[in-house]
């Protein structure tokens, strides 16, 4: 019996001291890191903005697995560790994506999930990443009630939400002086609908103390047809049209819409519509007002991550890259910031959810679409500079060009820490930083 516990024992003391050697032993090649990444692969979404996102986050990982990205993200992969995606399709509604992402923590063991555009599914998923203590980062997804409404430790989102698209387009539109005496607004009717539309409205009442809100329309998302809507936008004839339509439904609606002569009759004013120029092509009307909910594609500024951005995913794709593909290729290099930083306070190891949790709070990093640094909800929410222009057909390049370009910095479009999005808005937009 003696002999059987001293056997035992040092059994034990090995097995303790190998699972410590093995504990401190750094990241290798042969280490992998397992990304979940989410996006529209189907459905009204996916041609102007899923599948943009898709082939973005494609090219980003191929990029950083080969070592070829720009200072200071040239290490290969995650801190030497190559990233290995696991791309599933964000269609089917929120119940199913509360099921897939369970799936991919549990089923297929993935380090972490990144991605999603729905607002209605970064509502649904966030507190199921929470229950789990499971690290989401999301990249997309403006409605700015994730974070105002809950309090998270392990969720992330790596981009401003709708707030700054909407502060920065009425502050543009002042700026341009244009005239909105009367107002009237198309928007899907879901959280990011609804929760543009209150931020747009409130903005134009601060800068435009004196417009009249006319139609004010909320059909419900992936609705296709426009008839109706437009009529009453026709027969309303307000200064200024105003809407947050995005993918296939933004797509209808302008198409839809000029032949009924909407464009000639109201000044359109889009909050994130620079990912459908190229479908539409010459049937976006000239001198519509866009968003992109970034400097971000033909209204990015230029600098080497930019260049390298840019060009290669044209290259890539035959197609230059809009929104989505900035907007996932900045959530997946901060991504690796956080396991880098991480890396480098525990001797080199593979991360542990919380040491990579830790390592994004608050922090900052050089996005191709500008500088993103993580100052809202407590280091959770992050805020971005933006730009808004007008559009322009160009027949010899057979593309849509962006004129008339003028760019705002972060803290001039997004509320400061501890505030409400619309509580700051109706206050005036107090303390914002505008040069």
């Amino acid at each position: 019996m003696d002999h059987f516990r001293r056997t035992n024992r040092a059994l034990i003391v090995a097995s303790v001291a190998a699972m410590s050697l093995l504990m401190a032993t750094p990241a290798s090649a042969q280490d992998t890191f397992k990304l979940g990444i989410v996006t529209f692969l189907s459905g009204p979404a996916a041609d102007s903005f899923g599948v943009p996102a898709r082939n973005g986050a494609q090219f980003v990982i191929d990029q950083l697995n080969k070592g070829s990205v720009p200072s200071p993200y040239e290490k290969v992969g995650f801190g030497g560790m190559k990233v290995e995606p696991v791309i599933i399709d964000e269609n089917g509604g929120a119940t199913k994506q509360v099921q897939e992402l369970r799936n991919l923590y549990q089923r297929d063991n993935v380090d972490v999930v990144l991605g999603y555009i729905s607002s209605g599914d970064c509502l649904a998923v966030a507190p199921i990443a929470e229950e789990l203590k499971k690290m989401l980062v999301l990249m997309d997804c403006g409605t700015p009630r994730i974070f105002e409404e809950a309090k998270y430790n392990y969720v992330f989102r790596t981009a401003a939400h709708a707030t700054m698209d909407n502060v920065g387009l009425v502050r543009y539109m002042k700026a341009k002086n244009i005239k909105m005496d009367t107002l009237s607004a198309i928007n899907q009717d879901y959280a990011w609908g609804q929760d543009s539309r209150a931020d747009f409205v409130a903005a134009a009442q601060q800068l435009y103390p004196n417009v009249k809100v006319q139609t004010d329309l909320l059909p419900k998302f992936g609705a296709g047809q426009y008839g109706t809507e437009i009529s009453a936008l026709v027969g309303a004839g307000s200064d200024v049209v105003y809407s947050s339509l995005w993918g296939g439904d933004l797509q209808a609606f302008v198409l839809q819409s000029a032949p009924r002569g909407l464009p000639k009759r109201s000044q359109l004013v889009f909050s994130a519509a620079d990912h459908v120029l190229p479908p539409l092509g010459d049937k976006m009307p000239d001198g519509t007002i866009i968003g992109a909910r970034g400097s971000y594609g033909l209204m990015s500024q230029k600098s080497p991550l930019n260049d390298w951005l840019f060009k290669g995913y044209e290259a890539t794709n035959g197609v230059y890259p809009v929104q989505a593909a900035y907007r996932i290729t900045q959530s997946i290099l901060g991504l690796k910031a956080a396991v880098e930083k991480a890396m480098s306070k525990n001797g080199g190891k593979k991360p542990s959810t919380d040491e990579m949790v830790a390592a994004m709070t608050g922090l900052e990093w050089p996005s191709p679409g500008g500088l993103i640094q993580m100052k809202l909800a407590d280091g959770h929410q992050a805020i971005q500079p933006i730009a808004f222009s007008r559009t322009k057909y160009n027949p010899d390049l057979k593309r849509v060009d962006l004129i008339d370009i003028q760019y705002f910095a972060a803290e001039c479009v997004n509320p400061p820490p501890g505030v409400k999005s619309i509580e700051w808005i109706k206050g005036g937009m107090q303390g914002a930083k505008c040069n």
